[in-house]
């Protein structure tokens, strides 16, 4: 995992809408990569939600959001087509985006442990290099936090 100021690790995923994401395709923009555990769930959603009614805002400060789950790209396709996201959501089965944010962490579940992802943000400026990251997030007001890091244009 990158610290504060270091370059983000190149990575590729696939998209709920078929296509390949290269993140340092993103460069010269801001880009917001946010990790959820599941599609369809309710902090997910809600979550999903909150980047969609703030992504015309998040557009005007040149940001892009990027979703990442382990879920597959069928599902993705799915949940972005039922919540009308208009941002792409990266399908990471293998755990390749997780493990380069050092997000999967165990977690207790009604009394059972296992592994999963840990809702968690993270802002990568324009040049690649992270400028600012959440971790262990609680949904209500998160992408407006998120939104209010990035500077105006």
């Amino acid at each position: 995992m990158p610290d504060i100021g270091q370059m983000i690790p190149r990575l590729k995923g696939s998209t709920g809408d078929g296509h390949e994401l290269d993140l340092a395709s993103l460069r010269g923009e801001w880009v917001v990569v946010y990790f959820y555990p599941r599609d369809n769930t309710p902090g997910c959603t809600s979550e999903a939600r909150d980047f969609r009614d703030l992504y015309a805002d998040l557009r005007r400060r040149g940001a892009q959001v990027v979703g990442v789950s382990r879920d597959s790209v069928k599902s993705h396709a799915n949940f972005a087509l039922k919540q009308n996201l208009p941002f792409p959501l990266v399908s990471d089965p293998g755990e390749t985006w997780c493990q380069a944010f050092d997000v999967i962490r165990e977690k207790v579940l009604y009394g059972k442990r296992h592994m999963g992802v840990v809702r968690s943000t993270f802002l990568i400026d324009p040049t690649g290099r992270l400028a600012r990251e959440w971790r262990n997030v609680k949904v209500p007001g998160h992408a407006s936090c998120v939104l209010d890091a990035i500077p105006a244009r």
